[in-house]
């Protein structure tokens, strides 16, 4: 997590020295839409052992730009997350699905590059555990809120407007309602982008 902090802010910082020197018109907003692959796991200090959950995510975004090199872009994208677990021979889905918000600071190379990072807040949506027994909602054992902090990748092929990215979220907020331990999602996305109005 100190790398991450550290990454923040030392992007945070090198827009500060930098944000003057770019040719692209500040201001700048482009929107679009975006959509991929989940890979999410819960982690806790019990030591239980949970399998990660394939799921998806799919949401619009806005693409600010303060210069050539730097952009800011909010997100708004709907996450499907948790876990699966094993215990006595049952098979447990744990489905945990949020409204996600992140906020990244984007620098963004000449060859269509970019790296981002930012903080992320997580609306609960919905939470069920599923097993042979049938579908218990227990959205009151978890926050209604998550935090997390967010870092990535990515690449658009000019002039298209199409782009490819990747991004680990690590959480960084407790989870659970029970405070008498600690959980958070941890997860990987990949998924495709487009910019609508992008050159």
């Amino acid at each position: 997590m100190k790398i991450l902090i550290g990454f923040i802010t030392a992007l945070l910082f090198t827009f500060t020295l930098s944000a003057q020197h770019g040719n692209a018109p500040a201001g700048r907003i482009n929107f679009g839409v975006k959509g991929g692959l989940n890979y999410y796991n819960i982690y806790n200090d019990l030591n239980t052992n949970y399998d990660p959950r394939i799921g998806y995510h799919v949401g619009i975004f806005g693409h600010i730009h303060f210069n050539n090199y730097f952009s800011f872009q909010p997100e708004v994208v709907y996450s499907t997350q948790g876990a699966k677990y094993k215990f006595n021979s049952v098979d447990t889905r744990y489905n945990l699905n949020y409204i996600n918000v992140p906020v990244l600071f984007q620098y963004m190379f000449d060859n269509g590059f970019r790296i981002q990072a930012g903080p992320q807040v997580g609306l609960l949506v919905s939470a069920k555990s599923i097993n042979d027994n049938g579908t218990i909602d227990n959205r009151d054992d978890f926050k209604p809120l998550d935090f997390s902090l967010s870092v990535g990748l990515g690449y658009i092929f000019p002039p298209t407007g199409v782009g490819i990215g990747a991004r680990y979220n690590h959480g960084i907020g407790n989870i659970n309602k029970n405070d008498s331990s600690n959980s958070t999602n941890r997860g990987f996305q990949l998924g495709l982008f487009y910019i609508f109005g992008h050159n």
